[in-house]
């Protein structure tokens, strides 16, 4: 697969990386056999990349990559985590060198690493972004060699922009999909500008993309897809994209029908992710999968490649559906 530069960190990764909180929680049970199943398909496929964080299942997706590694001493594996939602409550006083020291140390223990290749401040409060303090904290961690690299996972286009212009922050993650299009406006090519990584998540709308869903599909009470429509949780935008779920619906039937039009011995989620990629200044999709089949066909989304005009009708489905809810928020 190919593999793209993350930032200024040395690291190459795949274009099509692996999200694992589904590992730890928040999408239905995942037994520890077939989470094991998951990474072992995604790195037989070619993803060189694992997207984590220390609260995904309260550590447990964490740990889950840590008997991986040490199951497969020799795979180059890049591993990205995060840190700050262990908060209580998200305060900015709680991004603090000691909290910082705790989360990392508790993540170097769960992953059995002495460095960690990435740490990402959690979708922080904007104003953590913009403390000097903050940064000064996170480059005494690379300087003792707790982590090798530090970025900011965002909600937002103001909030990824500023992290751009932090000269450390070597990557930003950001929701980027074909229902979510605004980062494409200023993020990527500032992004391209700095040479920081971006780091696309909720590549399927959290599945609205795959075309699998109708207005009755039901979901597990412990999935954030039932319990954070209303974004009582955590942001809303990290369910469904933040669309309203029976207009995402409607408008899945339609990007699967350009979908097989564009690449029809693709699946529409193999279409999804092939143009999330294929956008400049992205440097590696994660989703997310429950189980090694979903893994392979993830990953071979990046030998896909998309005909001229497929971005303009992606571009026209979400100006007539999303743009008006969907632009000014996020």
């Amino acid at each position: 697969m190919q593999q793209r530069s993350l930032g200024r960190t040395g690291h190459d990764v795949s274009i099509i990386g692996l999200g694992t909180w589904q590992l730890g929680a928040d999408w239905g049970d995942v037994s520890d056999a077939d989470a094991l199943a998951v990474l072992d398909a995604a790195a037989a496929s070619g993803v060189t990349v694992f997207d984590t964080a220390d609260v995904y299942g309260d550590g447990r997706s964490e740990s889950t990559i840590g008997r991986w590694l040490v199951a497969n001493p020799n795979t180059a594996m890049t591993v990205l985590t995060k840190m700050g939602r262990r908060l209580p409550s998200q305060t900015h006083d709680g991004y603090s060198p000691e909290n910082f020291r705790a989360w990392t140390d508790r993540s170097r223990t769960n992953l059995g690493v002495d460095t960690l290749d990435l740490v990402q401040l959690h979708c922080p409060p904007a104003s953590v972004i913009d403390d000097d303090a903050v940064f000064e904290a996170l480059d005494a961690l690379v300087a003792d060699g707790a982590i090798g690299a530090y970025g900011v996972s965002v909600e937002t286009v103001d909030e990824a922009l500023a992290a751009i212009a932090r000269p450390g922050v070597q990557s930003v993650q950001i929701i980027l999909n074909a229902f979510r299009l605004k980062p494409l406006d200023a993020v990527l090519p500032a992004a391209i500008e700095a040479n920081t990584a971006i780091i696309a998540r909720v590549p399927l709308a959290s599945g609205l993309l795959s075309g699998r869903y109708t207005e009755t599909t039901a979901f597990a009470a412990d999935d954030h897809r039932t319990y954070n429509r209303d974004g009582s949780a955590f942001d809303v935008g990290e369910t469904f994209s933040g669309v309203d779920y029976e207009t995402g619906v409607a408008a899945a039937r339609e990007f699967v029908q350009l979908a097989a039009e564009a690449a029809p011995d693709a699946t529409p989620a193999q279409v999804a992710l092939a143009w999330v990629a294929a956008q400049p200044g992205v440097t590696t999709v994660i989703p997310g999968a429950r189980n090694p089949e979903q893994a392979r066909a993830n990953a071979a989304a990046g030998g896909i490649t998309l005909p001229p005009g497929f971005t303009e009708a992606v571009s026209d489905l979400y100006d007539r559906r999303f743009r008006a809810a969907v632009h000014p928020r996020w």
